[in-house]
């Protein structure tokens, strides 16, 4: 069974229905590539999945012992390449709110970033930079 159905718009848009939720989800072709940049462009989303891919696991183990990350953010850099044209590097920056994590929790969440599939999935050539500020 298919999990998206993508309907192309015309101009560089596509709309994406996400068929188990009915979620929807346009993209655009960047400025820098043609677009319009309206809306999150395809390698954004890839950017997108691999931080978000990321906190889902970080909240399991965190879930799973007791240890609150509720408030947690990311700021997702994605840095184009060329040559040919792709993601170069995506760089992921962990803002944990003020609370009182001990070295053990903090150990215990940042160990997991090597097991998620979305990281795991793309290509190796390229660059995941994983920043935790605590």
């Amino acid at each position: 069974m298919a999990t998206v159905k993508t309907i192309y718009l015309g101009d560089l848009r596509t709309q994406n229905i996400h068929l188990q939720s009915g979620c929807k989800i346009i993209t655009d072709a960047p400025c820098d590539n043609r677009g319009k940049g309206e809306a999150f462009s395809p390698t954004d989303l890839l950017a997108t999945s691999l931080g978000t891919c990321i906190m889902t696991i970080m909240g399991m183990k965190a879930m799973d012992n007791g240890i609150d990350l509720t408030g947690t953010e990311i700021e997702i850099t994605k840095i184009m390449a060329s040559d040919p044209r792709r993601v170069g590097e995506v760089i992921l920056e962990f803002n944990f709110p003020k609370k009182s994590y001990s070295i053990e929790d903090r150990l215990l969440i940042e160990s997991v970033t090597a097991t998620c599939p979305v990281p795991l999935s793309v290509h190796p050539g390229l660059k995941q930079t994983i920043r935790f500020n605590w």
